[in-house]
This record gives C-alpha cells, sequence and structure tokens, in this order.
C-alpha cells in the first residue's frame, strides 16, 4: 500500500469517525433541549424581553434557530446550515452563559397568585433550579463542541450566499409569544374585533393560510429534484416539533388555552400525536407512517380549521397571542407533511392503506380517554400549602371529555376511578373522525380524477394544436421546396 493510499484510507477513518461523535453530539443536544422545554424559563423570557434583556433573550432565540441549523448541517449534510452554525451560533451560545441573570429562578408564582395557581405552579416546577442550570450549560458544551466539529468536517471555508438562509431559519424558530411585548392581554375582551373565534374574519384568514401554505410548497417543491424536496420537508418537520415543544414551557408559565399544568403535555390529543407521525414520516420515509399521516392526520388538522368548538371552552386571545399563532402554525405545518408527500409522488395513498389507520386511531382514543379520566381523577386530591384545588384538571387530549358540539349528547356513563366519562359521546367522536377521514379522502381521489381529466382533456387539444402546426409548417416547406413554374416567353411584337 502506498503512503498516498494510507493517507486516503486514515483520512477516510477520521472523517467517519467525526461524523459518528457529530450525529451522536447533535441527538444528545436536541435531547437536552427537549428536557429544558419543560422548564417554566424556557420560554417565559420572550414576551419579557425588557424584564430579562434583550441580549439574552436575542441568545436565547439564534440558538434555537442554531438547533434547527445543526441538525440539518449533520443528519444532511447541509453546507449553508454548517457554515451558519460554526460562524455565528459559538458567539451567542458565549454570550447566553453570561447574561443569563435572574433566568433559573424564574417561577409563575407572586403576590396575586390563586390558592389554585400555587398548585399549578407546584406541579409545574418539578424541576429543581440545579438541574435546570446543568442542561443549560450542557447544552452550551454541546452547542460548542459541534461547532468545533462542523470545522474540522467541513473546513474554514465559507459562502456569503449561505448566510441568506439565517432569517429564514429565526423566522422558523421564532418564539411565538415575542408580540405579547407589545400588548396586554388583559385590555381585550372576547368581544373585541382581533379576538379569535369561529367564524370571524380570523377564523376564515386560518383556512385560506393553510390552504395556501400547503399549495404554495407544493408550487415552490415540484420541479426539485427529490433529495432537496427531502431536505426542505425535514427542515419543516424540525421546525414543527421545536415550535411545538414550545408549549411545553409557555402551559407551566402563561398557560397555553385553557391548559396550566405539565399534564397537558402528554401528546395524546389526536393532532399532538400527529405532530411525531408527520415529522417522523418524511424522515425516516416509511410507507405505514405515511399512511397514517395521510389517512389520519391531515384529516384532523384541516377539520379543526373548520370548527374550532364552542368559543366558551377555548380562551385563544387576540389574533396576535401565542396560543393562536402556535396553533395555527402547527396546524399549518402538519397538514402540508401529512399530504406534501403523497402531492409529490413520494408515497401513493390507496383505500386498504387506510385498514391500518382506523385501528390505531382507536388506540389512540382510547388511550386517551382513560389517561385523562385518571388525570382528573388524581387532580380532585391535588394540594399544597393548606390548599386544595378546586376544580378538575383536564388534560390537553380533553377532547375525550369535553363536548365541543353545540348540542348535547345522551350520557352513557363509564366510571374510570373517580371521573365519569360518557361512553356514546367517545363512540361517536370516533365514528364522527372516521367519517371525516373519508370524507377528505374520498375528496382527495375527486380531486385526482379531476385534475386527470382536466390534464388529459388539455394534452388532447395540446397534442391537436401542435399536429396542426407540424401540419402547416410541412405544407409551407412543400410549398418552398416546390419547383417554380417558367412562365411562357411572351409573343414578339409583329
Amino acid at each position: 500500500m502506498t503512503l498516498q493510499s494510507v493517507r486516503k484510507v486514515n483520512s477516510i477513518d477520521v472523517g467517519k469517525t467525526v461524523d459518528i461523535a457529530l450525529k451522536a453530539c447533535a441527538a444528545l443536544l436536541a435531547l437536552v433541549t427537549l428536557i429544558l422545554t419543560f422548564t417554566i424559563s424556557d420560554y417565559y423570557i420572550f414576551n419579557r424581553i425588557s424584564e430579562y434583556g434583550f441580549v439574552f433573550a436575542a441568545s436565547q432565540w439564534i440558538k434555537k434557530a442554531g438547533l434547527l441549523l445543526i441538525l440539518l448541517a449533520v443528519f444532511y449534510k447541509k453546507k449553508s446550515c454548517s457554515d451558519i452554525a460554526k460562524y455565528v451560533l459559538p458567539v451567542f451560545v458565549v454570550v447566553s452563559c453570561f447574561t443569563f441573570g435572574k433566568f433559573f429562578d424564574i417561577t409563575a408564582v407572586n403576590e396575586f397568585s390563586t390558592p389554585n395557581e400555587l398548585i399549578y405552579a407546584h406541579i409545574n416546577e418539578f424541576m429543581p433550579k440545579a438541574a435546570n442550570m446543568a442542561f443549560f450549560f450542557i447544552s452550551n458544551a454541546l452547542y460548542l463542541i459541534i461547532c468545533a466539529g462542523l470545522f474540522v468536517r467541513d473546513g474554514y471555508k465559507v459562502r456569503g450566499k449561505s448566510f441568506i438562509w439565517l432569517p429564514f431559519a429565526l423566522t422558523a424558530c421564532m418564539p411565538l409569544n415575542i408580540f405579547e411585548n407589545f400588548f396586554d392581554i388583559s385590555d381585550f375582551s372576547r368581544t373585541d374585533f382581533l379576538w379569535f373565534k369561529n367564524f370571524t374574519l380570523w377564523h376564515f384568514l386560518a383556512i385560506l393560510i393553510v390552504g395556501g401554505f400547503t399549495v404554495g410548497s407544493y408550487y415552490f417543491l415540484k420541479n426539485k429534484d427529490r433529495k432537496l424536496q427531502d431536505d426542505f420537508l425535514a427542515a419543516a418537520a424540525i421546525t414543527l416539533l421545536i415550535q411545538y415543544h414550545s408549549k411545553d414551557s409557555m402551559i407551566m408559565g402563561d398557560g397555553y388555552n385553557v391548559y396550566h399544568t405539565v399534564f397537558a403535555c402528554i401528546p395524546l390529543f389526536i393532532c399532538n400525536i400527529g405532530v411525531y407521525v408527520a415529522s417522523i414520516s418524511v424522515i425516516v420515509k416509511k410507507k405505514l407512517l405515511y399512511a397514517i399521516s395521510f389517512f389520519v392526520h391531515a384529516a384532523g388538522a384541516v377539520s379543526v380549521f373548520v370548527y374550532f368548538g364552542k368559543d366558551d371552552m377555548s380562551n385563544f386571545g387576540i389574533i396576535c397571542s401565542y396560543s393562536i399563532l402556535y396553533f395555527c402554525l402547527t396546524h399549518c405545518i402538519l397538514f402540508a407533511l401529512s399530504v406534501l408527500p403523497s402531492a409529490l409522488g413520494h408515497y401513493k395513498f390507496k383505500m386498504k392503506d387506510c385498514v391500518i389507520p382506523l385501528l390505531y386511531y382507536f388506540g389512540v382514543i382510547i388511550t386517551a380517554s382513560l389517561l385523562s379520566a385518571i388525570v382528573s381523577s388524581a387532580s380532585m386530591e391535588f394540594s399544597y400549602g393548606g390548599h386544595v384545588l378546586t376544580e378538575v384538571l383536564l388534560p390537553n387530549y380533553a377532547f375525550t371529555q369535553l363536548n365541543p358540539l353545540p348540542f348535547e349528547v345522551p350520557m352513557w356513563k363509564l366510571t374510570i376511578w373517580r371521573y365519569d366519562l360518557n361512553a356514546l359521546y367517545i363512540l361517536g367522536l370516533y365514528a364522527a373522525y372516521v367519517a371525516i377521514f373519508f370524507v377528505f379522502n374520498g375528496l382527495t381521489y375527486a380531486f385526482r380524477a379531476a385534475r386527470k381529466a382536466v390534464l388529459a382533456r388539455t394534452g388532447a387539444k395540446r397534442e391537436a394544436g401542435e399536429l396542426a402546426l407540424e401540419t402547416a409548417a410541412t405544407e409551407e416547406a412543400d410549398a418552398q421546396s416546390a419547383p417554380i413554374a417558367e412562365e411562357p416567353n411572351p409573343p414578339e411584337n409583329e
């Protein structure tokens, strides 16, 4: 073996080692940042920038965008993401280590806290300050290690055009409660024009956005090569997971919609679990996950845009509140991820593929029903500091407990521990969602058939037009190439 070949082999071995180390560190970073979302402080600062400092809040925001960039750089070899990460992230990671201030002492308790809120805080503040600090600095160390590894793997050269993607990463990972720095929600009532309710201007705008975003994404990606399509879908999936888990911290700090405890973070609402299924489906590219996403979660995601449930069950706030922005963004990306793989031809859904999704959804709704009843039963004994909880906790999969329809369903009581479920309502809910799934997929088939007919008709007209043009061109060419007849000589004048 020559010296040159030995060096080449050693270079390959080093490259593999660096690549494996990068993937291990990136996976660990994702896990640590996930754990940190279960602390109040994680997102609590972003709607209180004047209190916790612009520099620290900006550093934390850039680190969240950095997680997206790192995962794409490490697992998808995106050079532009690597360039941004290794030259931008380290500065803000180091800055965050010295500007955290009161970050680790954040609590939802204040002098105006009610007894119920004190109990919520006791439940939610389960992570000790020492653990919060440890995970925070471990994540910072991992950021720096990964950035160093990217220098080793990709070198020091950087392309200026790579930084075009930085604003997109920052926008994708924007803390959605940041707009609450500019208004006080207590200044708005449910009758205000900006309040989000069923069948208002904002409701119809949300429907238009989910359709426009999906159609726009399709036309943007349809002429791209398959790898680029996969990369964009993966970026959307990572963005969805980052934004989805922002809710963990929000629930425990300011509350999300009508939920206030960590129990509401358990992902058993149909769209919550759909976030994982749809995201994983575009990453691992498995037919079963594509089928579940397309048949179940696409219809589920879009159905809530049609009707959000009784207004008195929800507290979305005004259009730029965290709750409504989070809801619209996550469901919009969820719907797009559920339908785009099929629309782009990565997977062709057939009705026979619906069997396992139907069983899957039945399992989800039964599990959600049981767990929601168990959590609600347990909450009847929650107390802290001599205070007893005066209301029953309903977790975020409480769609099994709360009827969102504008009419009552007769009670078939099913008691789980201390809580009474309505078995008739739960069975009806399952049947209604199954009907929605089949209607959605029926409309999909109808759209495909209509599109095929239009394309066939357009193709036939195009072929006829092309044939006419070819015929005309041939006749013209024949006319030009035909011999010109000589005119007879005029008679001579006598």
